[in-house]
């Protein structure tokens, strides 16, 4: 246990950085939402810096987040970039098996995309879906809107895929044939689906939702709705999360405790108690059939070829401690199937 705390504190960036790779929609509370909704957003930079510095040693290929994040001034832990790692491949893995599922007529919602690049990345894989769809807090998704417009690399993609005379754009949104970009508040469900309405989602479409570190920021009650409004929506939808789990042992509470001092409060820990927890909120939320793993057996699940190269590429003197950072998350996936595309199949 000692080695545990030591090394916790030794890693404390780690709670903050895996927060979110820039999921923005989180926080309560009428007196304190600005300062708990900044200090969430504060995390974004330091994620994707993170993200950066492991695609620049080597552990995933990203061509696009140079476009999106600066370079880290200094080296990442081990530790830091192989829990990117599993969170990255764990999460592409179910999103191509849905879209191997649905031979991509489909759409996606990012639910609190942040900077994330896998539009850019699907294109280059010839995998997009019919439409991509993110969704952010209007501050963040303002940065991202600036670099898009200002680098071709970014906006060629969106263009080549484009139908229409001009693209719809203001400042916190865009709209174009296969890829929008929305600035809401994800704890405003009318005001999320307003505004996907109006560019273009179509609740008939098999839809995956993504929301990495999101739902953890909410209230469980405002959790709930989300994930209430998505399977009353979608008669054919996958939900995947990723956030922690097994908090409340000794080794999460510090984990809590140091994300409170950024003011960064984890309001929805709650259904982060255990992976049961994690399955229950998606049953009981409207959601057919459900499972959750937690990081350290979807690491084991990972293609072996691929985990052996990335582990050559840095040594890592604490395995113990990487152990335990990744049994204190998870990815879990709910799934409704009025299609019949074998949905609730769909495993690592």
């Amino acid at each position: 246990m000692e080695c545990q705390l030591r090394n916790v504190s030794r890693l404390r960036g780690f709670d903050r950085d895996r927060q979110r790779t820039g999921k923005m929609s989180r926080a309560s509370g009428q007196e304190d939402s600005d300062t708990a909704d900044e200090a969430v957003r504060g995390t974004c930079d330091d994620a994707s810096i993170c993200k950066r510095f492991a695609v620049s040693v080597g552990y995933w290929k990203d061509p696009y987040i140079q476009y999106f994040v600066r370079q880290a001034r200094e080296r990442k832990a081990p530790e830091i970039n192989r829990g990117y790692y599993a969170r990255v491949q764990g999460v592409n893995q179910l999103l191509y098996a849905f879209l191997k599922r649905t031979e991509c007529n489909c759409q996606i919602i990012n639910l609190g995309a942040g900077l994330d690049t896998a539009f850019w990345r699907l294109k280059d894989e010839n995998i997009l879906p019919k439409k991509y769809f993110e969704v952010d807090f209007t501050a963040i998704v303002g940065r991202k809107l600036y670099n898009i417009k200002s680098k071709p690399p970014l906006s060629k993609p969106i263009m080549e895929c484009h139908t229409g005379a001009s693209l719809l754009t203001d400042a916190h949104s865009m709209d174009s044939s296969r890829y929008s970009i929305i600035g809401a508040d994800l704890r405003n469900v009318k005001d999320v689906e307003e505004k996907l309405k109006k560019f273009g989602m179509d609740p008939h479409l098999p839809t995956l939702l993504v929301a990495e570190c999101v739902l953890v920021y909410m209230t469980t009650e405002q959790s709930a709705g989300l994930l209430k409004w998505a399977s009353s929506t979608f008669p054919t939808a996958m939900f995947i999360t990723y956030e922690q789990v097994n908090m409340a042992d000794r080794f999460g509470q510090i984990m809590i405790e140091n994300l409170h001092r950024r003011q960064c409060n984890l309001l929805g820990v709650e259904a982060c108690q255990s992976l049961q927890s994690q399955r229950e909120r998606l049953l009981c939320n409207g959601w057919e059939a459900a499972d959750a793993w937690d990081m350290m057996k979807v690491y084991s699940s990972l293609p072996q070829d691929d985990v052996s190269r990335m582990e050559k590429l840095e040594f890592l003197d604490e395995k113990e401690l990487l152990e335990q950072l990744l049994l204190h998350y998870c990815i879990s996936w709910g799934s409704k199937d009025a299609q019949k595309l074998g949905l609730a199949e769909i495993k690592f």
